[in-house]
């Protein structure tokens, strides 16, 4: 019962939020908060919120420089018909973001050097960014197609 999500309900831009509630409502606990880069960009006035608050919140962002989860609809049931999604030349600098309100921050652009950079940011007593480059490509599973019941929710898409 320590794991918060809005289950794809298209709140892009809730995780955030939802960290820095479940970090006052728990504040014992270590609270890592998972987005997509769209998602963060619906919000990153947050990190003032942590700031001001003394929220010690770790954020990782999935960076693949587009709305992830409308892109991925739109590839899968809409025959790759694309609007608005790609953010690759509208997205800000995370890292110097985070370094504007005070939080530490690293990049990660290579797997080998994800697990090393995963454990710096644990270590750091304080709020943390870690902004991991993945490819474009890449979808997000589980997912339940519009229509569908929970039961029907599609783990892979098989070519």
């Amino acid at each position: 019962r320590t794991f918060i999500s809005s289950c794809g309900l298209g709140t892009m831009g809730f995780g955030l939020p939802a960290a820095i509630g479940a970090k006052f409502g728990c504040p014992n606990e270590e609270v890592i908060a998972f987005l997509g880069d769209g998602s963060f960009q619906m919000n990153p006035q947050e990190l003032s919120s942590l700031m001001n608050n003394k929220n010690p919140i770790k954020i990782i962002i999935f960076n693949n420089h587009s709305l992830g989860m409308v892109k991925q609809w739109q590839e899968l049931f809409y025959e790759s018909r694309f609007s608005a999604t790609n953010l690759e030349n509208n997205s800000p600098d995370f890292c110097k973001l985070a370094d504007a309100y005070g939080i530490k921050a690293q990049q990660v652009t290579k797997i080998s050097d994800l697990s090393q950079e995963v454990t710096k940011m644990l270590k750091h007593d304080g709020s943390y960014l870690l902004d991991v480059v993945v490819d474009e490509k890449e979808h997000v599973y589980p997912m339940v197609p519009a229509g569908s019941a929970s039961k029907d929710m599609l783990l892979i898409v098989k070519d």
